[in-house]
Formats: C-alpha cells, structure tokens, sequence
C-alpha cells in the first residue's frame, strides 16, 4: 500500500538544497537509456506518415540556479524559489546519431493566495525545431515505486483513438523495430520502463506530473493556472505542437549492495498535429545518478 505526502514550499533561508523541494535530488549527470517513438509526415510512396522508433542513450545535467528568484506582487505579498537549469542531450543507441537537444529550467514555485494554487513545479523548455514550452503541474511523494500507467501511441482522429485494424496505421505496426524492442511496446512505450524497474527494490519516489494544457474551467483550486507550447510558423503549418504531458519519477533505490542509488524515470507525451489527426509523441527513459 503506498502512502503519500506533499513537499512544503519555503522561502530559500541558506544555501542547502532543500528550498529546491521535490528537484533537491536532481542536480548532477544523470545518464542512461530510453526509447522514442514519434510519428513523423511522409510524402513517400503516397503515405501519410512514417513511425520513428528508436531506442536511446540520453545524458540529462542539472545544475542549481544561483540565487533565489523573486518575483513582484501587485495583488499578493511578493514570492522567491529557487530552481535548476538542465541540458537533455538523446542520441540513437544503435549508430549514436543526434536526437534531441533541449535547455530548459525547473522551478520549485511556492504556493500563492492570488492566484490560489497549491506549490507547484514548472518546467520551461527550448526546442531547436522551433518550440518553447511551458509546463506546470503538481507533486508529491510516495512510499516504494511508482505506479506506471498505460499511455498510446495510436493516432486519434476527431478525438477518438483510430481503430487498432485499420489498414490507415499499417505504417506503425510494420515499422522496423529496435534491438530489444516488442510491438507491444511501440504501442505502450512505459511497458519499457516497467520492465526497467521489474526487479528493483524503490524504497521512495518523487512523482512531478507537469502538462502544458491549463486546467479545465470549473476545475478546484490548487492546480496549475496556465500553460503552453508556442512554435514557429513552419512548425505550425506542418506538424504543429499542440500540447505535452509528461510525469518524471525521482526514486530511492536499493542495490543488492543494500547501498541507496538514485534513478530517474519519465514518460512524456507531445501531440503533433497533421492532416486532420492527432499525432503522439511519445518518449521515455531510465536514468541513473553518476
């Protein structure tokens, strides 16, 4: 039975990591590896699209922002937190080709009365396609590992997930498949995390479940109050990024040394819009604190 409990957000009082919340344990080189499938437009042999499924080896540096951050209030007492710079670098596992390059910031942003939202964190990122996003969200922490859910690469149309028999997605169940590598996880890409942490012993977990999408209206106080990805005019026009939502897992784990070792996992969901239809972009990985 897992148990959780939410971090506290303070006002940074000395130079410890512990204003930073759940990103305390971030800052380091965190390397390992993942896998990413993404559905690309094709002009080829009158296809509408191509799957791009690769297995990766990925290197994801934190560092922690200097000084706290402040920003001015006109309706609320002012507010400072800290956060972190990052630099995700993914390349090809099998021929050590570039991926994906991305600088961003995490922030470990306090709870405000005005607007009313519970602690948060956010994530900013630059894409060099020609993205920025803008991603909030809530966390917290729970006893053992963490509970990883089902996601779809399946193209929707009109909302609703295209039908597994059609002929139309021939091109994602014949694609070519990596070492390692099962149909079943080019359709659910978090069964490879799963099996990463099969046999592991995860003591805790930070769980952080950010997305761009801004909350519903109606929606309870406490969430996120607005977010976004903004691109580039081309990137609009041929496969326009319309929105993200991804869940990073912070874990405590037991080696059979009986000695702690820290292990980062994520799964993160871009949606590429094209001809119509809505396009998932999906990524995870497994990664390990050097």
């Amino acid at each position: 039975m897992q148990t959780t409990t939410s971090f506290r957000a303070s006002l940074p009082a000395s130079d410890s990591l512990q204003p930073l919340g759940p990103l305390q344990d971030l800052p380091g080189t965190w390397m390992g590896k993942g896998l990413n499938v993404v559905l690309l437009p094709d002009f080829a042999d009158g296809q509408i699209f191509r799957a791009k499924i690769n297995t990766t080896m990925e290197t994801l540096n934190f560092n922690k922002i200097g000084a706290p951050i402040p920003n001015r209030g006109s309706v609320q007492n002012d507010i400072e937190f800290l956060g972190l710079h990052y630099l995700q670098q993914v390349n090809d596992l099998q021929d050590s080709s570039a991926l994906h390059l991305e600088p961003g910031i995490w922030l470990n942003v306090p709870a405000t009365a005005n607007p009313a939202v519970e602690p948060t964190v956010v994530r900013m990122a630059s894409i060099p396609h020609g993205d920025s996003v803008m991603a909030q969200g809530n966390f917290l922490t729970v006893a053992g590992g963490p509970l990883i859910a089902d996601v779809d690469t399946t193209p929707l149309r009109g909302g609703v997930v295209i039908p597994a028999t059609d002929p139309y997605l021939a091109p994602l169940k014949n694609a070519v498949l990596p070492p390692g590598i099962t149909p079943a996880m080019v359709i659910n890409p978090n069964l490879f995390l799963s099996q990463a942490i099969a046999h592991q012993n995860i003591k805790e977990t930070v769980v952080m479940i950010i997305a761009t999408t801004p909350p519903a209206a109606g929606a309870p106080p406490g969430g996120p109050t607005g977010s976004g990805i903004l691109n580039t005019p081309f990137v609009t026009t041929n496969a326009n990024a319309v929105r993200m939502n991804a869940i990073f897992w912070i874990e405590k784990v037991m080696g059979p040394d009986g000695k702690i070792f820290m292990q980062l996992q994520y799964t993160q969901t871009v949606i590429l819009n094209f001809k119509g239809v809505d396009w998932p972009h999906i990524s995870v990985a497994t990664l390990i604190k050097r």
